[in-house]
C-alpha cells in the first residue's frame, strides 16, 4: 500500500511540475499579439528553425563601408574604420591591417622616427593625422612614460591575418574634420573625423 502511495504521489508531483513548466513557457513567450507596445515598439513572430523549434529572430548590424582603404608596402592593406572626436578634446581612430605579404609582419616603421617612440616596439606609434585645412600635423598622444594611447603589434600579424588597430591624437579645432591619417611608408588615407556619442 505504501508503494502505491508513494507512485500516486511522485505522479501527482511531476503533473504539477510538468504543468508549471508549461505555464511558464506560455507567460514567457507571451507578450501581445504583435501589436505595439507603450514605448512604441513592435514584437516580431519567432523565426522557425529547420529543426522545427522555434528561435528568436536576431538581427545582424549592417556593416559600415570603412572611412579609407589604402593598399602598400608589399601587400598590406590599411582600414580605417571610424574616426571620432572625444569629450576630452582627442580624436580616435580605429581600423584594420591585413598582412598580404609573404612572412610575419611586424610593423618595425610604423612606431617612428622619434627617440621616445622606439620603446614601442611594434606599433603604430609612428602615426600622424594632418589638417591640411589648419596646416598642421597632429602626432599620436602618449602617457607620462613615452608609451604611445596605440595599438601595439605584440608579436607580429601573421601571414594572411587581419587585426585591428587604434590610435588616439589631439583634436584638430572644430570645423577641421578632413583630414589625412598616415603611419609608415603606406599612403595618406584621406577620413573625416565624426563627433563622438
Amino acid at each position: 500500500m505504501d508503494f502505491r502511495h508513494t507512485m500516486k504521489g511522485r505522479r501527482a508531483l511531476s503533473a504539477v511540475a510538468i504543468t508549471t513548466g508549461l505555464l511558464l513557457t506560455v507567460a514567457g513567450c507571451g507578450g501581445g499579439d504583435g501589436a505595439k507596445d507603450d514605448k512604441g515598439t513592435s514584437s516580431s513572430p519567432p523565426v522557425k528553425s529547420s529543426t522545427g523549434g522555434d528561435t528568436a529572430q536576431s538581427k545582424t548590424p549592417e556593416s559600415v563601408p570603412p572611412l579609407a582603404e589604402v593598399k602598400g608596402e608589399n601587400g598590406l592593406t590599411l582600414t580605417v574604420t571610424s574616426a571620432k572626436r572625444d569629450g576630452g578634446g582627442f580624436v580616435t581612430v580605429e581600423g584594420t591591417v591585413t598582412n598580404n605579404t609573404d612572412n610575419i609582419w611586424i610593423a618595425g616603421n610604423w612606431r617612428g622616427d622619434e627617440r621616445e617612440l622606439a620603446k614601442n616596439g611594434a606599433s603604430i606609434a609612428g602615426a600622424t593625422l594632418i589638417d591640411q585645412k589648419g596646416k598642421k600635423k597632429y602626432f599620436i598622444l602618449r602617457d607620462t612614460s613615452g608609451r604611445c594611447l596605440c595599438t601595439q603589434f605584440t608579436g607580429g600579424v601573421k601571414q594572411g591575418a587581419t587585426t585591428e588597430w587604434f590610435a588616439q591624437f589631439p583634436a584638430p579645432p572644430a570645423g577641421s574634420d578632413d583630414v589625412d591619417f598616415q603611419v609608415g611608408s603606406m599612403p595618406p588615407a584621406s577620413i573625416q573625423i565624426s563627433e563622438g556619442e
